[in-house]
């Protein structure tokens, strides 16, 4: 068993786990075998009007609109209602897609890094501009690629969800990165980043700005943490850093490239953890982007107790990743 330093929250790592009957299949991912896709060039009336293109040689390269199935809207405003134990709210926020490319089967794995960097530049955009909302506090941007990771169009594509109140697991993340720093006065994930660099064996892809390591307490084979070598809380930290963005962008496609080339076509979920709007974290929190591929679903047990069992320790992890350069 393992601690996450952060969130204090225990894994089980075992290894004869994969030995039970077809536990050691390949996961592929699975595609919605619809023929009519909303994403395609040509078809921009079937989704709602654009917030943010970016074109080239007159023809869009990505497109930011709003979800045409929105879990939250702007339509009416965000007040708190008290009933007894009960509290509740009109359903504010934003729920936004990002096209990322108009060519249909293209992949992340094999996307440029240029690519890359226009959907990260697109991702502080519009995390900036939404940022000037006062009643929303947070900004979740995630991938989701295959149904099995939640996925339902195969079009390239990521999402951006605005809230008005801090999701539980940040919260969670904040106050265990908090009472760390309380505690060392240090950050907990720069300590992080420096005992995965003396250690050296679960780092799987390093640039001057990025390291991608299989972090100790892994919920999930194969998980991955992209985090920047610099102190920041924000992901907005890069919103004038051109060399960031672009070192951020390797970090992504190299990463990208060894899990695919382990795994084959995967489905996974790729989210961002960053710090709330107007919070004082400064000092202690520091951004990152997680790559989980979903290679099992969750049983009884994680649902019961919390606890997730990993059949691939993560110095396992990182040697196959690093073995297949």
């Amino acid at each position: 068993m393992r601690k996450d330093p952060v969130s204090d929250r225990w894994v089980i790592i075992a290894q004869d786990r994969a030995l039970r009957p077809g536990a050691g299949k390949k996961v592929v991912a699975q595609k919605s075998n619809d023929a009519h896709c909303p994403f395609e060039p040509g078809m921009e009336e079937e989704t709602p009007g654009s917030r943010l293109v970016y074109e080239k040689d007159g023809r869009w390269t990505l497109r930011v609109v709003d979800n045409k199935y929105p879990a939250l809207t702007v339509h009416e405003p965000f007040i708190q209602k008290t009933r007894g134990v009960y509290v509740s709210s009109q359903g504010y926020g934003y729920h936004e897609v990002v096209i990322e490319s108009p060519e249909h089967e293209e992949k992340i794995w094999s996307m440029k890094p240029q690519k890359l960097g226009e959907i990260i530049t697109a991702y502080i955009q519009r995390s900036i501009e939404i940022s000037c909302d006062k009643d929303i506090k947070y900004i979740q941007i995630f991938k989701n690629y295959g149904r099995q990771a939640g996925a339902t169009i195969d079009h390239p594509h990521s999402q951006i969800v605005a809230t008005p109140t801090v999701p539980v697991s940040t919260s969670y993340e904040l106050k265990g990165a908090e009472r760390y720093y309380n505690d060392n006065k240090k950050c907990v994930f720069c300590d992080i980043l420096a005992q995965e660099e003396s250690e050296g064996e679960r780092i799987i892809f390093q640039n001057a700005g990025f390291i991608a390591f299989e972090p100790f307490a892994s919920r999930f084979p194969y998980e991955t943490w992209i985090m920047p070598r610099t102190h920041a809380d924000s992901f907005l930290c890069l919103r004038d850093d051109a060399s960031g963005v672009q070192n951020l962008s390797y970090a992504l496609k190299g990463s990208f490239e060894l899990l695919y080339r382990l795994l084959g076509d995967f489905p996974f979920n790729l989210v961002l953890h960053t710090s709330p709007f107007c919070s004082e974290t400064q000092r202690y929190y520091h951004w990152y982007f997680e790559i989980i591929p979903r290679l099992y679903n969750l049983a009884g047990f994680e649902w019961g107790t919390g606890y997730n069992i990993n059949s691939v320790p993560p110095e396992k992890a990182a040697y196959e990743l690093k073995s297949i350069k």
